[in-house]
């Protein structure tokens, strides 16, 4: 035993203890809703430092998780600029982005300014919503628990600020799933006058129950334009790709050291002598760790890897292992030497959005835990399954048509059971592809419901605000299209 061991074992010891009677989340919450409370006495005041008067560009507020290159995040992030820059118009508009690091997010979110978000939120939305006439929520994962309480914090926090003041409060493109019954009071306090535009039904019913006002609509995603297909195959050929054999596209993630919590104590034993450098995540936010937990992520690691691995011995193929974003390294390179035949690696933290969509879609067929992998791969055709740690891509692949395509991370005989899918993405692709190119319309349809919808609450909030004059059809409130994304919709609309 390390002369460490004695030392993080007393640690752990205080700190369980200690959270029994301070959550730091609990906290959180408490310190944001403070903040809340005041700058809404702060507008009965009328102390308000920014409200929205006809001729003014409508100043929005974007606030989500891009910054840490997560692929799925930039993504729909970009997409949904697109489309509200479409829909509200760019004479008319004027947007602001929150980014945790301004360096990982540059060169992308073209005419949108870039603020850096510090680990330590409340005194900084607070600060920072009164400047702008309304808030967007744009990160996916919205309304849960799984990952984080305090991602969830900030931005129901964000959002209750904006209606603190009256402003324009939405929540674009998201979903809810569990929550701790502390973090559901938090948000059905602060997000009671927000409109949620969420991505499935499932999400819906979660936020009815807290009595938030919702609608349908979709990940926006779907639009995304990537590099060349042509820029993907060379990025393959680079890696060892011989242009002819199919490839195979891995995309594993740690599924068990989440949710990220903040803890001072650990923080102060991580600064002070290097204890849980495995678990940091950032600042004094730290993974879930535990014995338990590294049991089920190497059983997950050994499945993924035994699927592959039995299917190399019946088939010939190019095997990828793609890391969506930069924390997903570590499980490729987990995987990466269990497979008998190796595998290339591309991961967010060397490849852009654009490259990584690229590659993508140069594929034949994909497992993958990440949800966005799976959707940007869509409008490609790429014949995929899922292995799951929540209900995000559980819900896509049932409203795909494909209920029978996703796994859970920690089901029994998982490597057996991928095995028989590879088999299937092998021999029934070309059925799969048809599937997923009739699905693709249908989220694009929701995604343009989605336009009508925000156009609609910023009118409501502000009744002077200028709408731009489309016809009021789904398709009139979409981005721009890439010409293989019109193409689907032309064939299946």
């Amino acid at each position: 035993m390390s002369k460490s061991a004695p030392v993080k074992k007393t640690t752990s010891k205080i700190w369980d203890k200690v959270k029994d009677v301070v959550d730091p989340d609990r906290a959180l919450q408490a310190t944001v809703a403070a903040a809340i409370e005041g700058v809404a006495v702060r507008h009965v005041l009328g102390m308000a430092p920014e409200l929205w008067k006809p001729g003014k560009p409508l100043k929005l507020l974007l606030a989500g998780y891009v910054g840490t290159r997560n692929t799925g995040a930039d993504v729909r992030v970009e997409e949904m600029i697109r489309q509200l820059r479409h829909v509200v118009g760019d004479d008319d508009l004027e947007l602001t982005i929150m980014t945790v690091d301004p360096k990982l997010t540059r060169g992308y979110f073209r005419a949108v300014h870039q603020i850096e978000l510090p680990a330590v939120f409340p005194k900084f939305i607070a600060t920072e919503c009164p400047k702008h006439h309304g808030v967007i929520a744009c990160e996916g994962s919205m309304f849960k628990s799984k990952f984080s309480s305090a991602l969830t914090c900030f931005m129901a926090g964000a959002l209750g600020l904006a209606n603190a003041e009256n402003k324009v409060s939405v929540g674009y493109g998201a979903e809810a799933g569990s929550m701790t019954p502390a973090l559901r009071d938090f948000v059905r306090d602060a997000c009671k006058k927000s409109l949620v535009i969420c991505r499935n039904e499932p999400s819906r019913k979660v936020l009815g129950e807290l009595g938030i006002r919702t609608t349908s609509g979709a990940d926006t995603a779907w639009t995304f334009d990537p590099a060349p297909l042509s820029r993907g195959a060379q990025l393959l050929r680079d890696a060892g790709w011989d242009g002819r054999q199919k490839v195979l596209v891995v995309c594993p993630i740690n599924p068990f050291w989440w949710p990220v919590k903040p803890d001072l104590l650990k923080y102060a034993a991580y600064k002070l002598g290097g204890q849980y450098k495995h678990e940091h995540y950032s600042a004094f936010y730290f993974h879930h760790h535990s014995e338990a937990a590294d049991k089920k992520y190497n059983a997950y690691i050994q499945a993924l890897a035994d699927g592959v691995n039995a299917f190399a011995q019946e088939r010939e193929f190019f095997t990828i292992l793609v890391g969506m974003e930069q924390l997903d390294r570590h499980a490729c390179e987990d995987l990466q030497p269990r497979l008998d035949r190796g595998a290339a690696l591309f991961v967010s933290d060397e490849h852009d959005m654009y490259d990584l969509v690229s590659v993508l879609r140069n594929c034949s067929m994909m497992i993958s835990s990440r949800f966005h992998a799976i959707v940007t791969s869509m409008p490609g055709l790429v014949p995929s399954a899922g292995v799951t740690m929540d209900e995000r891509i559980r819900n896509l692949m049932n409203d795909r048509g494909h209920p029978d395509m996703f796994f859970e991370v920690d089901e029994d005989d998982l490597g057996d059971k991928l095995l028989h899918t590879l088999r299937r993405l092998w021999r029934d692709a070309e059925g799969i592809s048809a599937d997923i190119a009739r699905a693709v319309p249908a989220q694009l349809r929701l995604m343009g419901q989605m336009g009508i919808d925000f156009m609609d609450e910023v009118v409501r909030v502000y009744p002077e605000f200028p709408r731009r004059d489309l016809p009021r059809t789904w398709e009139a409130h979409l981005p721009p299209l890439p010409a293989n994304v019109q193409r689907l919709l032309e064939r299946h609309a």
